[in-house]
């Protein structure tokens, strides 16, 4: 009879241990691809326009689709707006998770995934006097990569035959919209001889090319 019952208590016993085995085993066996599949980018910063899915395993919601504001920030479930502003989608991951667990959770398991990517940081434009530059226009700026006022103008078709190549003008506004603005020249001869440097442009920037005073 004692055998009996002790036979009775272990299998009582073993049943919840090996359906938390069996529900751990299947947590184990299917988070890692959510993770691997949305959290993997750790190299682009956050930029606005940029869309992300963001989703916390334990609410078992489906993934959430965010879009990064023009102030670099988003509307993140529970917690409101929060900056990006040089975060990666991992980076943002811990952040979030930080947080969420100080208030919300026990533990929280955010997975973010970088949907799309918005190349054009902004604009820039080139003109010219008659004469000067092939053709002018607007130039995108892109996210992760620097253009010149030199390249720009290329990018247009270059210079035109009476182009006074060494007083190009780079008119940038201030940040308050015009205030402070600054004038830059650049002598493009002496850059392409590797004498001067070249400016960076900068979304609004805006690239005069002037004609020589007297074209022979």
């Amino acid at each position: 009879m004692q055998n009996l019952l002790k036979f009775l208590l272990c299998l009582t016993l073993a049943v919840p241990a090996a359906a938390q085995t069996i529900t751990h085993a299947a947590v184990t066996n299917s988070a890692p691809p959510l993770v691997t599949a949305y959290v993997m980018d750790d190299k682009h910063v956050l930029e606005p326009g940029d869309v992300i899915s963001l989703q916390i395993l334990e609410d078992q919601y489906p993934a959430t689709n965010l879009v990064v504001t023009d102030s670099s920030e988003l509307n993140a479930p529970y917690i409101g707006r929060i900056s990006v502003e040089g975060k990666t989608c991992r980076q943002l991951a811990a952040e979030l998770k930080k947080s969420l667990e100080k208030t919300y959770y026990y533990h929280a398991t955010v997975v973010i995934g970088l949907d799309s990517v918005n190349k054009v940081r902004g604009e820039a434009y080139v003109a010219g006097a008659s004469g000067a530059i092939h053709a002018s226009g607007k130039v995108d700026i892109l996210f992760n990569k620097q253009l010149t006022a030199g390249e720009a103008i290329l990018m247009l078709g270059g210079y035109g035959e009476f182009a006074d190549e060494k007083h190009i003008q780079l008119f940038r506004k201030g940040e308050d919209g015009g205030a402070k603005a600054k004038t830059f020249t650049i002598n493009m001869e002496e850059v392409q001889k590797g004498k001067a440097d070249d400016i960076m442009l900068e979304p609004g920037d805006l690239v005069f090319v002037p004609a020589r005073l007297v074209n022979f």
